[in-house]
């Protein structure tokens, strides 16, 4: 079928944000006192879920909002320094060409995509629901529904995390998993999405 709207995760899915990740974690382990990654296990890694990760790490749940504070001033202060992926500026003006809608739903501010993306992706979006708690996408992904009008498959959610899948699986919004995000693809894979995405040009394709 067409979709109508297509909502994108933006870390990992949009934005190449993993580099500068590794780099500043570390520092963030030491503030919050967790422990650091493991960079010999970072494909292990890559294939756990946000829970499985925040447990190994050592971190309590109710550190998780000053953390995640914490991330989002790190990430405006170097927005210069997490670039969009290849093609993300192709695919959201052909999606826009063909009439289709672009909603954002992520745990970044609405100010930090915005940088991002810059003025003129930006002003291609039609929804932003941002500053998302770790697992709290699904009422975000409800409120884009009821913004837009439109039925849960007549969208398309599209994002690189297991967390992404599970909130999109609550709310029957299909789900598209990207190869290029933090999560390795044969994890993705093995909860299901009804499709994968091997390259940012495959999404345009599909929701066409």
């Amino acid at each position: 079928m067409k979709y109508k709207l297509v909502i994108f995760d933006f870390d990992g899915t949009l934005a190449d944000s993993m580099p500068w990740f590794l780099d500043i974690v570390d520092g963030v382990a030491d503030r919050f006192n967790f422990k650091k990654v493991d960079r010999a296990r970072l494909d292990d890694l890559r294939a756990m879920s946000a829970r499985k990760l925040i447990e190994l790490h050592g971190i309590p749940l109710w550190k998780l909002p000053r953390i995640t504070l914490h991330l989002r001033q790190l990430a405006g202060r170097d927005s210069h320094l997490i670039p969009l992926f290849d093609g993300v500026d192709e695919l959201f003006r052909g999606l826009v060409g063909r009439g289709v809608k672009i909603a954002v739903v992520t745990s970044n501010t609405e100010t930090n995509v915005r940088t991002i993306l810059g003025p003129d992706l930006a002003g291609l979006v039609s929804h932003y629901e941002c500053g998302a708690t770790m697992f709290g996408k699904k009422p975000k992904f409800r409120k884009v529904l009821q913004k837009s009008g439109l039925a849960a498959q007549e969208v398309l959610c599209v994002g690189d995390e297991i967390r992404d899948m599970d909130a999109a699986a609550a709310s029957n919004i299909p789900f598209g998993a990207v190869s290029w995000g933090f999560t390795r693809v044969e994890a993705l894979e093995a909860h299901a999405p009804c499709t994968v995405f091997r390259q940012v040009s495959d999404i345009a394709e599909c929701v066409a």
